[in-house]
């Protein structure tokens, strides 16, 4: 095995990157080519995302990471699930792609329920019920002419990719968060299809983390100053499938928590759990690398804070994170609560307005100060965390000894301590990029600068990449 050079194109719903690292079997060295925001567009229409500002942002990084090293010889992309692209016949977008917060999926829940049953769509997809599941921000495009003239639907990270090679295909990671994948066979529902009036020639061929699409298309090469032998390599492009590569975890009794925008909370198993149980916890199974299953319910994550952070500087009050978080801190614990999957914190708008509310909806003091009320948002989404890993222990039967917070969230030491406290388990916080590290590492497995399963994919993690542990405190515990 020889070391080799990996760019990672990782986006997440607040902000994308471009991440470069060498990697080798004594070696993950990982650095950032470019970081840029992402941030959707609101038209006549609704919400969307400014995919062309994203992929010349990417264009942009890769440029950066050809000229910060010689020899790179893959690039692998992964995205946030669900949201989608439309080509016509003629490979072009239809449109912008609509944002999942967009509220045109109202209502549709229910319709999807009434052309399926809810238990059914479970047994065959293992897929939570989340209204911004690409079936049924299908089921609202029906009758449009956008979704009449498409001939082919993307996954973000796959428009991406189709961009970047010309190649199309669905990646089966995130093609296990459209609700439209069996869970068993790991290949496209035609029950689910049927039931529900969606074309089965729409959804592209099915590949697997670490496989090579192919070669970047020539004006790609030529913008990017990429050499013109680097390859597109399938990775978990749902970027949660990448972040749970990037656990450093030892052995398998851990819970994971990858926190960014969303939080995803679980465990990973070898095998779905389609339990009626399961279903009415609103559990979702997940694809992830090597056929593992990510076993996990999907609640809302920083969204609150950063939307309540958005509506302050708008305000033109003075806003600074780390001095609130200090603040914040010094808080003592039994503070008011609120759930952060409730319906009325998924709009953009005024969050702390919100939380307020719904403070005072259940007979809490509300939050007086903006340290107060980012206390409540941390004080919730620790207690959420908290139960979704016992929820996700009883449920699976997987024992579990330690928390590993991955991602943005690892960065905010007051929310991995309350999450020790809330879970009453050490939690390992760290690595902040898991998303990239695990996209380079399935790009290196499959270029042969790495060897071994997910257990020696982590051992070279715990090796190389600095984490933080959290004991849990008498006073939390």
């Amino acid at each position: 095995m020889s070391e080799g050079v990996y760019a990672a194109v990782d986006l997440g719903a607040a902000s994308g990157r471009v991440m470069l690292a060498s990697v080798g079997p004594a070696r993950l060295d990982l650095r950032e080519a470019h970081r840029f925001p992402n941030v959707p567009v609101r038209l006549p229409d609704g919400l969307h995302w400014d995919v062309l500002r994203l992929y010349r942002d990417v264009l942009d990084g890769l440029r950066a990471a050809a000229g910060d090293t010689d020899g790179i010889a893959s690039v692998g992309v992964d995205s946030w699930g669900v949201d989608f692209g439309l080509l016509d016949a003629a490979g072009a977008l239809v449109g912008n792609p609509y944002h999942y917060r967009d509220g045109r999926t109202d209502g549709m829940v229910e319709k999807v329920a009434a052309q399926i049953l809810p238990e059914t769509s479970y047994h065959l997809t293992g897929v939570q019920v989340l209204a911004i599941n690409t079936v049924y921000q299908l089921a609202a495009a029906s009758g449009t002419p956008q979704l009449e003239a498409a001939r082919t639907l993307l996954l973000i990270p796959d428009l991406i990719g189709y961009w970047l090679t010309g190649r199309a295909g669905a990646e089966a990671t995130n093609a296990s968060t459209t609700g439209l994948l069996d869970v068993r066979s790991q290949e496209w529902s035609g029950a689910v299809l049927d039931a529900v009036g969606i074309r089965p020639e729409l959804l592209p061929p099915l590949r697997r983390p670490g496989e090579v699409v192919g070669p970047l298309l020539g004006e790609v090469v030529t913008e990017t100053g990429l050499p013109p032998s680097a390859v597109l390599t399938a990775v978990g492009s749902h970027d949660t499938a990448s972040a749970v590569v990037g656990v450093p975890a030892d052995g398998e009794r851990f819970a994971y928590v990858s926190c960014g925008t969303w939080a995803l909370v679980g465990v990973e198993l070898d095998a779905p759990v389609l339990t009626e149980a399961s279903r009415e916890a609103n559990f979702t199974n997940e694809g992830g690398v090597d056929g593992r299953v990510r076993y996990l319910r999907n609640l809302t994550g920083l969204w609150l804070l950063q939307e309540s952070l958005r509506v302050w500087e708008r305000a033109g009050l003075d806003v600074g994170l780390p001095e609130l978080l200090a603040a914040a801190g010094t808080f003592p614990t039994g503070g008011p609560v609120v759930d952060p999957d409730d319906p009325a914190f998924v709009p953009p708008g005024d969050m702390p307005a919100r939380i307020q509310a719904a403070c005072r909806q259940t007979g809490q003091q509300e939050p007086a100060s903006q340290a107060e009320l980012v206390r409540c948002i941390l004080d919730s989404l620790a207690a959420a965390f908290a139960r979704t890993v016992r929820d996700a222990a009883r449920l699976s039967g997987r024992e579990v000894e330690v928390v590993h917070l991955v991602g943005g969230g690892a960065r905010n030491q007051l929310l991995c301590q309350l999450t020790a406290d809330a879970c009453e388990l050490p939690v390992v916080a760290g690595p902040v990029e898991a998303t990239a590290l695990g996209n380079v590492l399935v790009q290196a497995r499959a270029h042969g600068s790495v060897s071994g399963d997910l257990d020696a994919l982590r051992a070279l993690l715990r090796a190389t990449q600095e984490v933080r542990r959290y004991q849990p405190t008498t006073a939390g515990g």
